[in-house]
């Protein structure tokens, strides 16, 4: 079978059109990020186009977190993370075995879990965490149960090594950074850092400070 000329060029330009769509496909799955496994993503909440950043380094077992959150943080949430002011984002920073598996357990619920189930943790730690005459990791199971967790998942969420060493490891980053050695600690857009368990006046104010 013969081409003309013009046959030819016609069909090289289809070639060489279907070729650049494949390329194109080629470059853009070479490119494409693997999604983030919902156990390392970032625990966050507000707008990310907020102009403020604060960020929380805390433990499930420390009694100032506990004040912090059942005092100041509903305010912080109300007042500035739901109207857009700031961006919060929580870093585990566990003082304890307790709290390591405690912050396993949060990462593992669902994104949107993860900040109720930490608050109910921090509201109830003389039920679960410093009751003597019960077991932590029992009355931990108990309560990941009322927060959708079934009991073979637990299991193996307390079992994940992986896991465990993500979280100790984003805790000595943070030693190793910004020298963090009690909790709460915070960092008003990654300029002024402090180390105590804020009122809402006192967190307004180191906000200030920091825009």
């Amino acid at each position: 079978m013969s081409f003309s000329r013009r046959s030819f060029l016609v069909a090289t330009g289809a070639a060489l059109s279907t070729a650049t769509v494949w390329n194109h496909a080629l470059a853009a799955a070479q490119t494409t990020v693997p999604p983030v496994d919902p156990l390392f993503a970032p625990r966050e909440m507000g707008s990310p186009d907020a102009k403020v950043m604060v960020e929380e380094w805390f433990s499930l077992t420390c009694i100032h977190c506990a004040h912090f959150a059942e005092n100041t943080f509903p305010q912080v949430k109300a007042k500035l993370i739901d109207t857009g002011k700031i961006r919060y984002v929580f870093h585990d920073f566990p003082t304890d075995q307790t709290a390591t598996v405690a912050a396993m357990v949060a990462r593992a619920l669902p994104v949107d879990r993860y900040e109720p189930f930490c608050a109910s943790l921090l509201s109830t730690l003389e039920r679960w965490a410093y009751d003597r005459e019960a077991n932590p990791m029992t009355e931990l199971k108990k309560m990941a149960a009322f927060a959708g967790m079934p009991g073979d998942v637990f299991d193996k969420t307390v079992a994940n090594q992986k896991l465990m060493q993500f979280i100790l490891d984003g805790q000595n980053e943070a030693q190793a950074k910004y020298n963090i050695d009690s909790t709460p600690t915070f960092r008003f857009n990654n300029t002024l850092q402090v180390a105590s368990a804020l009122s809402y006046d006192e967190f307004v104010k180191n906000l200030a400070k920091a825009s």
